[in-house]
């Protein structure tokens, strides 16, 4: 069998990064189906996974970042640095998250070296492309880990408590959104028995949230989007949802905020007034802290106190269980890699629904819907930019043309004046006709 493509682990280099794109356990996988596995040197060593690991698999070897960078086909968690796109082989394929909105200077690199770069992020969210969902699975580890940090960092226990002088009552937590991350925190919360309530202006998450045990909180209007997502809500939804919040967030001690759209800024579901209704000592951890927080006064990577209330906000979350988030982003790859690959070749499909969809870069061209419009808006400033900066140009070239016809023509006015000054002043005088004789008839 062929073993031409050659498969690339580079490490992780962004700050905080602890996950490592491919598994020994999957490494392996790929291996005996005699691909060539090149993992970076230490690449896994964060998640739990040391180079010894990698090194007893046969097909499996440690390499330099070159050599994991300069593979046919490269896996990636985050996306690459612009220094780290340079190593990258041209017209290779790149399979990572990239969140190309935020890196413009990175997505330019990898238009040069005429990658094909698929983002792991807009995987659609369809019944064929669960396995390869990557923004899900990472979720499930976000609303996990969020209830056991607000568990850590609450003033008061979970669970009901019962001791020799009394009852203490079960903590009141509220989770908002119900989608992967929220039904995984409402899940958790229950496990350690606190007392749940849960909202999503998807009317269809009520049915979930009651089967995880939680109390669903009705808002009384329906505001489903495209792709499983919430539609942008009216000002009149708005001030619905903001009365009905205020009153359950002055008895709840956890707040779970986990409301948001991939490459958008976070909704703004809490303000500083509501923050302020809250029982001095409740805490608010806002999941969604890395693209700006459901909670107004969330600073991204800070806790932070206001009238009492402690402001959580986590970023890179999935980060913080390194081994199990990389063992399910490996499986995530896996089935990317048995979608692209054919007799062991990357084969960029847009017929397929899901390449389509993921797809950013074909052979360096900006392909992807997002991208076009970007290209078409920043082309179309462009031209106008260039148009404005002619016309200030023509306008001045005439302005200066147009003062020098007239300096010209008022030069050419007093030279012809002197001329003929000069010209009458050197005349010879002329001589007098004698007059004529009377005639007498």
């Amino acid at each position: 069998m062929n073993k031409s493509l050659t498969i690339g682990v580079p490490a992780e280099s962004r700050a905080g990064e602890k996950r490592v794109a491919l598994t020994p356990e999957d490494a392996g996988k790929l291996a005996a189906a005699n691909f060539q596995i090149v993992v970076e040197k230490n690449a896994g060593v964060a998640a739990g996974f040391p180079d010894q690991d990698y090194k007893g698999i046969k097909g499996v070897k440690i390499g330099t970042a070159a050599n994991a960078w300069g593979a046919a086909l490269v896996l990636h968690v985050q996306p690459p640095t612009a220094r780290e796109v340079t190593k990258i082989k041209k017209g290779a394929t790149l399979i990572s998250h990239i969140f190309a909105s935020n890196h413009a200077a990175e997505m330019r690199a990898l238009k040069q070296r005429g990658v094909n770069c698929l983002a792991m992020e807009l995987i659609p969210r369809i019944t064929r492309a669960q396995a390869m969902d990557s923004l899900s699975s990472q979720a499930t580890i976000s609303g996990y880990w969020s209830v056991l940090h607000g568990a850590a960092n609450t003033q008061i226990f979970l669970p009901m408590i019962t001791y020799a002088a009394g009852t203490i009552r079960p903590a009141k937590i509220l989770v908002i959104g119900a989608g992967v991350a929220g039904l995984q925190a409402i899940a958790t919360a229950r496990r350690l028995g606190a007392i749940v309530e849960a909202f999503d202006v998807r009317p269809e998450t009520n049915e979930q949230i009651a089967s995880l045990g939680a109390k669903p909180v009705e808002l009384g209007f329906d505001a489903s989007g495209t792709g499983g997502y919430a539609r942008e809500l009216t000002k009149d939804e708005q001030k619905q949802i903001a009365e009905v919040l205020t009153r359950t967030l002055e008895k709840t001690d956890i707040v779970i905020t986990t409301a948001g759209v991939p490459g958008r800024p976070s909704p703004k579901i809490i303000s500083k007034a509501q923050v302020e209704s809250m029982q001095p000592g409740s805490l608010i951890v806002d999941v969604v802290a890395e693209s700006g927080g459901n909670c107004v006064l969330t600073k991204p990577g800070s806790d932070i106190q206001h009238k009492g209330v402690t402001i959580s906000g986590p970023i890179n979350i999935p980060s913080r269980l390194p081994r199990h988030a990389s063992q399910m982003y490996s499986k995530n790859l896996m089935g990317m890699i048995g979608l692209l690959v054919q007799n062991h070749q990357p084969v960029v499909d847009t017929d397929d629904e899901i390449v389509a969809d993921c797809l950013l870069l074909k052979d360096g061209k900006a392909v992807h819907p997002s991208l076009v419009v970007e290209s078409k808006k920043t082309s179309s400033a462009q031209r106008k930019k260039t148009a404005t900066t002619k016309t200030t140009a023509k306008a001045a070239t005439g302005k200066v043309a147009s003062s020098t016809k007239i300096k010209l023509t008022r030069a050419t006015t007093a030279k012809l004046a002197t001329q003929k000054t000069r010209k009458t002043a050197t005349r010879k005088p002329s001589r007098a006709k004698p007059a004529m004789k009377p005639v007498h008839n």
